[in-house]
């Protein structure tokens, strides 16, 4: 029997798993999502991948404003629901939802480690090698509930957008998994002593010092903050696409090492990048050779 399914999530993440939960016969009763927002320069009003995916499948869509209207919770309680499963809705549950139904979150790490807004962010400025996803049986906390089911994935020198999708996609197996055995699991408890927390991503977390941060410290930032908010030096020129050449070569931090045909080598504080393409704010995406002709800048000078 097609379990009732209520499902709560905004960005393309949780938009895939709601696609698997569709595609393998789930009975989706209603889907719950941020409100529409306003975007980029011109602050377009944008609405969220799930809800776009939501109304494609002509499913019901609620945006509440908040989890704790007394008009929204009524509507949800005059539903039969088997479960509500949860996918970086953007809001803590409160616990008048949390009681309708099991409720089952997928988190993007393996928990208990990076709890919080950014964990995929997280594990790759911290250069983990191993990430994954795990379905949780949601309490009050933050991610603090019970594992269900996990698994793991290889994200070494993968950037954001990569492992995004791919974390989605083991998200959405493993969401399918765990309800088909919700009933002959059994909930680890997880351990306080392994925790640590992530925070939400500021603009301001993609600025970089060339001069005093190591290459490799650059290049997993640049990876971290693929998407947004890319990183950046203090006079605002974007480093938009680099590759690490070495982690250990001692030079003066910012110096142009040598020019190659489309790329040009940077020192470090600590080890070299191969900077391949920059954009100066409010201008468009220059190759490297372009960038430094135009400011006249040759091997042995400073970027800045």
């Amino acid at each position: 029997m097609s379990k009732n399914i209520v499902f709560m999530g905004t960005p393309e993440y949780a938009a895939r798993i709601l696609e698997e939960l569709i595609q393998t016969g789930f009975n989706i009763l209603t889907v719950i999502t941020q409100q529409d927002k306003a975007v980029g320069r011109k602050q377009i009003l944008t609405q969220s991948a799930v809800k776009t995916l939501a109304l494609k499948h002509n499913l019901k869509v609620l945006t509440p404003k908040s989890l704790k209207d007394e008009i929204f919770q009524e509507l949800l309680r005059k539903l039969d629901i088997d479960f509500i499963v949860v996918a970086a809705y953007g809001k803590i549950l409160p616990k008048s939802i949390l009681e309708l139904a099991p409720c089952i979150n997928l988190h993007a790490s393996l928990l208990p480690k990076y709890r919080g807004a950014s964990p995929i962010q997280s594990a790759i400025l911290n250069g983990d090698e191993k990430s994954g996803v795990c379905t949780m049986l949601m309490d009050e906390g933050l991610d603090t509930g019970a594992i269900l089911q996990s698994l793991e994935c290889d994200i070494k020198d993968k950037n954001a957008l990569l492992v995004f999708e791919e974390l989605g996609k083991l998200a959405a197996k493993l969401c399918v998994k765990t309800l088909n055995e919700f009933q002959s699991l059994h909930p680890q408890i997880q351990d306080e002593s392994k925790a640590s927390f992530c925070t939400k991503i500021k603009k301001e977390d993609g600025l970089i010092d060339i001069k005093e941060q190591t290459a490799r410290d650059i290049y997993q930032q640049y990876l971290a903050f693929y998407n947004w908010p890319q990183i950046f030096l203090n006079n605002g020129l974007k480093l938009i696409e680099i590759e690490l050449v070495s982690e250990d070569e001692k030079h003066q931090g910012a110096q142009i090492l040598s020019l190659e045909k489309d790329a040009f080598l940077l020192a470090c504080k600590n080890g070299v990048l191969r900077i391949k393409k920059l954009q100066e704010a409010g201008k468009k995406v220059l190759d490297a050779r372009t960038y430094l002709n135009g400011k006249r800048l040759k091997s042995g000078d400073y970027l800045y």
